[in-house]
């Protein structure tokens, strides 16, 4: 336990018990300040939401990285899985979509004629908008078609 100044038996001048004092006055000014640092529960409260606040933007950063990295390489890996199926199919399943892609195009043709001596005028001004855009987005329409032709050619592969 801590002496008191009157006890103690090395302190024996005044200059001396005013030194001893000054370092007590100090040591309780420290104790003082940290007890009311801890009684402050609004200051330690606000202290510790400012560091989960840090620490969840931190992580959030860490894993929007980490999901961009990802959807970097998932892609990757499909447009490869998209040129191995490409490859591995038959030449004859190949010319059979030539083929049908040719007839399809010969058949919207003709099509089209028809219809632009028949339709009304609102509704060509319409489809030639929707055939625009098709033009326009033909790599997207071509992937799909290509997929849709590797997912029949499996399909008849497993059920054959």
């Amino acid at each position: 336990m801590t002496q008191l100044p009157h006890e103690d038996e090395s302190a024996g001048t005044p200059r001396e018990l005013r030194e001893q004092v000054e370092r007590t006055r100090h040591e309780l000014a420290g104790t003082v300040e940290a007890l009311a640092a801890k009684a402050d529960v609004k200051a330690r409260a606000h202290d510790k939401a400012t560091e989960v606040k840090e620490q969840a933007a931190a992580k959030a950063g860490e894993l929007k990285q980490q999901a961009a990295v990802k959807a970097k390489e998932l892609k990757a890996k499909a447009a490869d899985a998209a040129s191995r199926a490409q490859d591995k199919l038959p030449d004859p399943v190949k010319d059979k979509a030539v083929q049908a892609g040719e007839q399809a195009r010969a058949q919207a043709a003709r099509t089209g004629r028809a219809w632009e001596e028949k339709a009304p005028e609102p509704v060509r001004a319409k489809t030639a908008e929707g055939a625009r855009l098709a033009r326009n987005h033909r790599t997207a329409l071509l992937a799909a078609g290509g997929a849709a032709v590797v997912v029949w050619w499996a399909y008849r592969r497993r059920n054959g």
